[in-house]
């Protein structure tokens, strides 16, 4: 819980998570290797799934691990700044994590720049590989091993990225407020999965279109004219 004695460990954890979650690894992988902007190949989006789309499945999966070491580093943080709150710290750093990413104010200082704009609309990923960091610090095995296990068999069966994204998160999260239910998990987590869940699908909400209308691109289709 905040207090007026946190309150300021509180605001510290948020902004440090924020900025962690604000890290464009995609961007910087990506004009690392091939100088070329994200923002501008395959499908516009800073993450895993564009990344493995402009320059192969290998970096995909870095991407994806260096974002999900985002959530993870701003979970330990936030328990070493606030060790007598570890359950509000992870809330409050899960949340602003996910967030940075989402709605990156580095990405968005980056398109900014590159497109001699000043627009005030915030660039961003859509947050599933940070997210899962932070579930890592949260969740019990059992719940990341059928979450991962029911993700990746659904992505495999359909190559649809996404799919296997909400499939997993829709497996996961309402399994925590479960346990939260059950006293298994301490009570503010119940906000951190409520919390989440609402980020994913306000990212994913263009992808949940599509595939509703049958329009989503798989992984490793040529893209459309």
């Amino acid at each position: 819980m905040v207090t007026q004695e946190n309150v300021l460990q509180v605001i510290l954890v948020a902004l440090v998570s924020y900025f962690l979650g604000s890290i464009p690894t995609a961007y910087l992988i990506v004009k690392a290797r091939r100088n070329v902007n994200i923002f501008e190949e395959g499908s516009g989006n800073m993450g895993g799934t564009n990344t493995a789309r402009v320059m192969g499945i290998r970096w995909g999966l870095v991407t994806v691990t260096i974002d999900a070491l985002k959530g993870i580093v701003a979970v330990l943080f936030s328990r070493l700044i606030m060790p007598d709150y570890t359950w509000t710290a992870t809330t409050v750093a899960s949340i602003m994590a996910v967030s940075g990413h989402n709605w990156s104010l580095f990405a968005t200082l980056i398109y900014n720049a590159a497109n001699k704009s000043k627009s005030s609309t915030l660039r961003g990923g859509k947050g599933a590989a940070t997210a899962f960091g932070t579930l890592l610090m949260i969740a019990q095995p059992q719940v990341i091993i059928v979450m991962v296990t029911f993700g990746t068999v659904l992505f495999l069966r359909t190559r649809y990225a996404s799919l296997g994204v909400l499939a997993a998160f829709t497996l996961a999260l309402p399994w925590l407020v479960i346990l939260v239910a059950q006293n298994a998990l301490p009570p503010v987590y119940a906000l951190y999965a409520i919390t989440i869940a609402l980020l994913i699908v306000v990212r994913f909400r263009e992808n949940i279109q599509r595939l509703l209308t049958g329009t989503e691109r798989r992984l490793g289709d040529a893209p459309t004219i």
